[in-house]
């Protein structure tokens, strides 16, 4: 945690040439960026997405179940981030009840985390932030001297469950290298912190993974890769629910396919040409009508930067196209849309004196979106009577100034606009549109964009071995696009969300030792639009049930930890996560429908999970990771999951985390 924050007060300044291949750490926003490296992931042997962000406070990672976990930032669902990896963008949603980011932390060289809407270069629609995850190539691995190398290793849960994987890299020359993974994954179902079955938790998971990458000339960087991963299990109708002992299971499967180009062109300090093309195709099929739904994705980013002596300037374009079919696995495909957005954008830094650099830039996005007309395989016969469409654009500027008040602290303030469009739907409700049984369409004119409005302050130390930083901010966005409420059209803009919250980090290193503390309270709300509501409701707390899609509340959440090097070969460490207990009213639209008579007031228990992690280097070949996650058998459901309305509603439940799991790991570097 020490090396993260140092790393991001050391790229607040203009890039050099040297440091080109270097990507900065943006000014607007900076205060809550953050990054986690390829050790972080490998100390706790992560096997998913909460795995990875275990010690940041403002990441929670909801649904427990592997292919059902959604990532948080702020109370905000991955939705509305911007991800991408190796810069292609993932978007959408195959089906509301699973997540819509599937990663091999093997793979990750690095993740950058911005919290909050940014600069204009984070990428369309980021309207609460982005993560970006890069992935390892050849030359990150091999050692200085070392032309070809490989390494076997092999992974055991106790909780419960093995990975196996290879991996081969190589040179094919001085300054080009390809590298090779395979991994295999066999999850049985695990158990709660009270030994009870969790199930729909069994799966095999696959994943292959090829890249070329290095210089092909002088000052010209290619990378090409291809990634493919497949799961397969039982999992319930529902997989981010709890899954009652007896219930029915339904054989699923998920699928993505990813194919990534990135061309870097140093020319000169006026002249440094990034491009990025992807395409990405994703499959989900299961559930109780073995419904399938398929996502095709493609797009570029075409960017350059020039740098003075005291500016740097980044503008480019970038495009992204979504389609979406779904139907029965067996039957004609009958439900389609189609989005895209084009965006134009520019971003600036300037030192306006050695202390104070100021960033400022902005972004035009142009989102167009389609529902087709289908016809039917068999008749020819239109599925879909209505046709809907939507075409927006939206402007959105941002500004920030960091300036370094003495030799050891230092001052933020940003302000940050971003806006995104209707997108294509949840694969598994495309069928939305017969709405209360009559055709309607799925967006109608008087549909505006989503924008966001972010403001940021903090304030920053860093001396000798301590580092501190305190940030606070504010994030409103308008206009928020939902289903299932009253309106011309299916989806309508239903309100404003408001995200409010403090954040604090800390780390201090002495000699071996390496100490973290981290702080996150985040409080997000819909303020609803007039007559949302038969009745008045001021603010609602946002919640994983009724708002699936859009956020989940969250107790505040205290990270505490430390790493100690007993030796150059052996490391050791622990990790506390500590989550207060919170209370919030629900079921608004529960009420709204006459499902329930009366408001209900969620209660999310507090939880503390202890982690324990170490490192043995037996020899420069031979290494042994030993990890003990949830060492208390701590039983809870993380609150980022859906909360637990068994009183009003018995199915709806979320699953409870895994309970203690002892993990071993053993790799052979050849």
């Amino acid at each position: 945690m020490l090396a993260q924050t140092a790393e991001a007060e050391n790229t607040d300044n203009v890039k050099t040439k040297d440091e080109k291949a270097i990507e900065r750490i943006s000014v607007v926003g900076a205060a809550t960026n953050f990054s986690v490296t390829a050790e972080d992931i490998e100390q706790f042997q992560a096997n998913d997405l909460a795995d990875i962000f275990r010690e940041s406070p403002s990441v929670s990672v909801g649904g427990s179940v592997g292919v059902a976990q959604k990532i948080y930032i702020r109370g905000l669902e991955d939705a509305y981030l911007n991800v991408t990896v190796d810069g292609a963008q993932q978007t959408s949603t195959l089906f509301h009840h699973i997540g819509r980011v599937t990663l091999d932390p093997d793979l990750l060289k690095q993740i950058d985390v911005q919290a909050g809407a940014g600069e204009a270069t984070s990428g369309p629609g980021a309207i609460g932030g982005a993560i970006r995850f890069k992935t390892k190539d050849a030359q990150d691995l091999l050692d200085e001297n070392e032309q070809f190398g490989g390494r076997v290793k092999a992974n055991y849960f106790s909780n419960d469950g093995t990975r196996y994987s290879g991996t081969l890299y190589g040179k094919l020359n001085d300054s080009f290298g390809l590298l090779g993974y395979y991994s295999a994954v066999d999850r049985n179902t695990m158990e709660d912190g009270e030994d009870n079955k969790v199930y729909g938790t069994a799966a095999d998971q696959d994943l292959a993974f090829l890249k070329a990458s290095g210089d092909i000339a002088d000052n010209h960087y290619v990378s090409l890769s291809f990634e493919q991963r497949d799961e397969e299990g039982e999992f319930s109708a529902r997989p981010n629910w709890a899954v009652p002992e007896g219930s029915p299971l339904y054989p699923s499967a998920a699928k993505r396919d990813t194919y990534v180009a990135n061309y870097r062109f140093d020319h000169s300090e006026l002249v440094y040409l990034e491009a990025t093309a992807y395409q990405t195709s994703s499959s989900f099929r299961g559930g109780r009508f073995d419904w399938l739904a398929e996502i095709d994705t493609q797009g570029f980013d075409l960017r350059n930067t020039s740098d003075t002596l005291y500016h740097s300037f980044t503008y480019g374009v970038d495009y992204r196209s979504d389609e979406v079919v779904s139907g029965p696995a067996s039957g004609p495909k009958e439900n389609a849309e189609e989005s895209s957005v084009l965006g134009v954008y520019a971003q600036a830094h300037s030192n306006i004196t050695p202390e104070l650099l100021f960033s400022y830039g902005v972004r035009y996005d142009d989102y167009d979106f389609q529902q087709r007309i289908l016809l039917d395989n068999y008749s020819g016969e239109p599925i879909t009577d209505t046709a809907a469409g939507l075409d927006e654009s939206e402007l959105s500027f941002n500004a920030g100034l960091s300036y370094q008040v003495a030799k050891a602290w230092k001052l933020g303030l940003s302000y940050a606009e971003a806006a995104r469009g209707k997108e294509i739907g949840d694969g598994f409700t495309l069928d939305e549109y017969l709405y209360d049984g009559e055709d309607v369409p799925v967006v109608a004119s008087d549909v505006v964009p989503e924008t966001v409005e972010n403001i940021e302050a903090s304030i920053q130390y860093n001396a000798s071995q301590l580092s501190a930083k305190l940030s606070v901010y504010q994030s409103t966005i308008y206009d928020v696009i939902f289903s299932g409420f009253s309106g011309n059209s299916v989806y309508n803009n239903i309100g404003n969300i408001e995200s409010t919250g403090v954040e604090f980090n800390l780390a201090y290193r002495w000699e071996s030792l390496d100490l973290y503390f981290g702080f996150s309270n985040a409080d997000a709300e819909l303020k609803p639009r007039d007559s949302l509501y038969t009745q008045d409701y001021n603010a609602i707390d946002l919640n994983g049930y009724e708002f699936n899609g859009l956020g989940n509340s969250r107790g505040n959440t205290m990270v505490l930890g430390a790493d100690y090097f007993v030796a150059h070969d052996l490391s050791v460490g622990f990790n506390v996560t500590h989550v207060d207990d919170i209370n919030i009213e629900t079921l608004h639209q529960a009420v709204e429908n006459g499902w329930t008579d009366s408001l209900y007031t969620l209660n999310k228990p507090s939880y503390t999970v202890v982690d324990l992690f170490g490192a043995w280097d037996v020899s420069n070949n031979l290494s042994v990771n030993l990890a003990v996650t949830n060492l208390l058998d701590e039983l809870y459901i993380n609150h980022s999951s859906v909360g637990d309305y068994s009183e009003v509603f018995p199915t709806v439940v979320g699953p409870y985390e895994a309970g203690r799991d002892i993990r071993l790991s053993v790799s052979y570097d050849f």
